[in-house]
């Protein structure tokens, strides 16, 4: 196994784990609530807007991956 291929695998494996952080810290910071019918909705802008900076992150991760992968077997 050459050494393009392992950074591949290391690149697919680390964006899988920022997108789960990613997703997680996206749904830890969005509630609602429904009180008597009323519908109540609170969240932490800077903490979703952290969520979406690590799935694009994860997103450029998986790309790189799959491109160093079929680099590699060319």
């Amino acid at each position: 196994m050459n050494s393009s291929k392992i950074i591949a695998s290391i690149l697919i494996l680390a964006s899988l784990g920022m997108g789960y952080l990613g997703f997680n810290k996206i749904s830890e910071n969005t509630n609602q609530v429904n009180l008597l019918g009323i519908e109540i909705e609170a969240s932490n802008k800077s903490g979703q807007q952290e969520g979406y900076l690590f799935v694009g992150i994860a997103v450029l991760l998986f790309l790189g991956g799959i491109y160093t992968l079929n680099k590699s077997q060319k």
